[in-house]
């Protein structure tokens, strides 16, 4: 089923699911005005709709860079309205974990990656490993409110998610 992140009711979208992933973005040719309605409104929408439907478990794909957005030229908006995001996130007490990966690739995935609290890296990650950590971080109760980057790296998705220290927030796993 569709819905319309930015003008539907998400409510009745969710059934009864377990949890909530949310992966979606306004896209690098989109405003300034799209990245505030979508990159944070649309994240805010879906925090609301777990809240009301009583869906505890909410992953979120932010973006590397955030700590730095107000020097970021043209991604700033972006950056802003994806940090706007995790904090809302962060105090809706739902049961999150916040996934920043690197440079998104096409690559096919190797399985492999690095987790790390490292602040300005860019170096790349496969989609294929994106979605890999995605759903290693819902198996994962160790995971939750833990906030990391990730990318290509020599560690197997499912021990590096299952490095995470519970409640951590930031970690780092090489």
């Amino acid at each position: 089923m569709l819905c319309d992140l930015e003008h539907d009711d998400l409510v009745p979208h969710i059934g009864g699911a377990n949890a909530i992933v949310f992966a979606a973005g306004a896209g690098p040719g989109s405003g300034p005005e799209r990245k505030q309605t979508v990159d944070y409104g649309a994240a805010v929408k879906c925090i609301e709709a777990a809240q009301a439907t009583g869906v505890d478990r909410f992953v979120i794909v932010s973006s590397i860079g955030i700590q730095d957005a107000v020097h970021a030229g043209p991604m700033r908006e972006y950056l802003e309205a994806k940090g706007a995001a995790d904090d809302a996130l962060r105090t809706s007490g739902l049961s999150w974990t916040i996934v920043k990966p690197g440079v998104l690739t096409d690559e096919p995935g190797s399985g492999t990656v690095d987790l790390s609290t490292g602040s300005g890296r860019r170096d790349p990650v496969s989609r294929d490993n994106v979605a890999l950590v995605l759903y290693h971080v819902l198996l994962a109760d160790n995971a939750i409110r833990a906030e990391f980057e990730l990318f290509d790296g020599p560690t197997p998705a499912a021990d590096a998610v299952q490095a995470l220290l519970p409640g951590s927030g930031p970690v780092n796993v090489l």
